[in-house]
């Protein structure tokens, strides 16, 4: 059923319990095409089968202006990609494979390259960024003379070091960390078998195909029973030729999906086998997001948010191997800091203590700790911005509700900034968004107008009434990648649950008749 249809009915329930059965149905994830991954397949792996409908979806998707990816930096990383993989299918000839018709597109991507790194360019903090740039740069600047371009520079502040040290680390046989593992195509030949480093039981490596292209090398050409190959196979027929950047994404699609609408409360008959699921997923270390991923603190908050508003509460005391001083770290040893994850860590040691007060003793310093921590990182017009998510509404949304039901009385000030801000930054459509107004992002703005403590203020009703509006025009549309990972990426079944949450929320906000029903 359209959701944009559901939506006009007034039954998101529906459209709730339609998404939950496609959880189940679809248990990898629902996950956009990445421009920069299937690059990489187009590159590494002109053996595997969608081979010529990845050139064409790279070729399909060139921005008039010759570049790949959203603005303000988002478009380096795919457009080296994109760039390089058309590049080393014409230089290859492969079948189909016409250089003139591949070279045009190229030339454009150089160009905007060539702009691009020539001049100051302010890169967003993307996973792996210090290594995929230089080893994509390299890999293009190997044909330069033959296309009779200059080599093209790095960006300020980057170089090769960690990204030799990364492939020495990798050919050596030493452990890899898994993180690196989801990035392990920066390594390039020697990726191939490399010691110590094996598929999990799905058959992915680090749940990117183009780290499980890498690990396969030319085997996959060579034995059609490689299990990683058939995993491979699997996710490429499932989205005609094209891959995500991540997957499987199961633990982290259903904890968000069930969190924002239980959150929301929307009425839901969640299946036992999911809950049952996401118990079993909380391990001693932690949660990853999907297999081959580490465990990390996000997906663990949110799994453990999840369960407790499932009636199920498990203790949190796991997430302490991610504290850092006052903060949580996404895993242990990251580089920068994230208010969206924190923002998490409090929902999940909140909700249990809403749940079993009688632990609040053991943990309210962590959360007074984590409220202070989160208020201390909110911009001065009252958002916040994040590294996991490319928009300030997902953060907004997430640090301001946190706060509000958390964060206690030395929070509302922050909320009420974090509404000021929702409220005065509403497009003329009743849409929100960073670069025009989307539904995911609209829905965020509602979540944050309709949950938080001035919900009942007519101007929020007012606001999220017209965003409801806008949703039940775009609901259909499809979400633009607005998620962080080594390219910008679309998790559409989170997605959707962020809009049912919110037309959810905007149904229960408006006036009721006498009758009892919803005007």
């Amino acid at each position: 059923m359209s959701l944009g249809k559901v939506l006009t009915d007034d039954a998101p329930d529906v459209a709730a319990e339609e998404l939950l059965t496609s959880l189940m149905l679809r248990p990898w994830g629902q996950v956009s095409p990445s421009v920069y991954e299937t690059g990489r397949l187009v590159s590494l792996a002109p053996w595997l089968i969608g081979h010529r409908e990845r050139i064409d979806y790279l070729l399909g998707s060139q921005l008039p202006d010759g570049a790949w990816g959203a603005p303000d930096g988002y478009g380096l990383v795919p457009t080296l990609s994109a760039t390089e993989g058309i590049l080393s299918a014409a230089m290859r000839g492969d079948p189909g494979a016409d250089r003139r018709r591949l070279l045009p597109p190229v030339e454009r991507g150089l160009g905007v390259l060539t702009t691009w790194l020539g001049g100051r360019l302010d890169l967003p903090d993307m996973p792996a960024i210090e290594h995929i740039v230089p080893s994509l740069v390299a890999l293009i600047n190997r044909h330069a003379d033959a296309l009779g371009h200059p080599p093209l520079p790095l960006p300020e502040g980057m170089n090769y070091d960690t990204l030799q040290l990364v492939r020495a680390r990798v050919t050596s046989g030493a452990e890899v960390p898994e993180k690196l593992l989801h990035a392990l195509e920066i390594v390039g030949e020697e990726a191939a078998g490399a010691p110590g480093i094996r598929p999990t039981a799905v058959g992915t490596v680090g749940a990117s195909p183009a780290a499980t292209v890498a690990w396969l090398g030319e085997r996959g050409a060579t034995d059609p029973h490689e299990p990683a190959l058939e995993h491979l196979e699997a996710v490429v027929r499932r989205h005609g030729g094209p891959v995500p950047v991540g997957v499987p994404i199961t633990v982290f699609e259903r904890s968000w999906v069930l969190s924002w609408l239980l959150r929301a409360g929307v009425p839901i008959e969640v299946p036992p086998e999911m809950v049952a699921d996401l118990r079993v997923a909380v391990a001693s270390a932690g949660t990853p997001a999907g297999a081959g991923l580490p465990a990390d603190a996000d997906t663990t908050s949110m799994t453990l948010y999840a369960l407790a508003l499932l009636g199920v509460p498990h203790e949190p005391d796991i997430l302490w191997r991610f504290r850092s001083g006052v903060h949580f770290s996404t895993w242990p040893g990251e580089q920068g800091v994230s208010v969206s994850v924190n923002a998490h860590v409090l929902d999940a040691f909140g909700q249990y203590v809403a749940r079993k007060p009688a632990t609040a003793p053991r943990y309210e310093e962590t959360i007074a700790d984590v409220a202070a921590w989160l208020r201390g990182r909110q911009l001065p017009d009252g958002r916040w911005t994040d590294r996991w998510h490319a928009s300030p509404y997902y953060a907004t949304a997430a640090c301001g509700l946190a706060l509000d039901e958390f964060g206690g009385d030395a929070s509302a000030e922050a909320v009420r900034a974090a509404v000021e801000w929702v409220l005065g930054s509403q497009r003329p459509d009743g849409s929100w968004g960073r670069w025009e107004g989307t539904a995911e992002e609209t829905a965020y703005a509602m979540q944050v107008l309709l949950m938080a403590r001035m919900r009942e203020d007519p101007r929020c009703v007012r606001a999220a009434d017209r965003g409801h509006e806008y949703l039940t025009r775009a609901a259909d549309q499809e979400h633009p990648p607005l998620w962080h990972d080594k390219d910008l990426y679309a998790p559409f079944a989170v997605t959707r649950a962020a809009v049912i949450s919110s037309s959810h929320l905007a149904r229960q906000a408006r006036p009721r008749p006498l009758d009892g029903t919803v005007s």
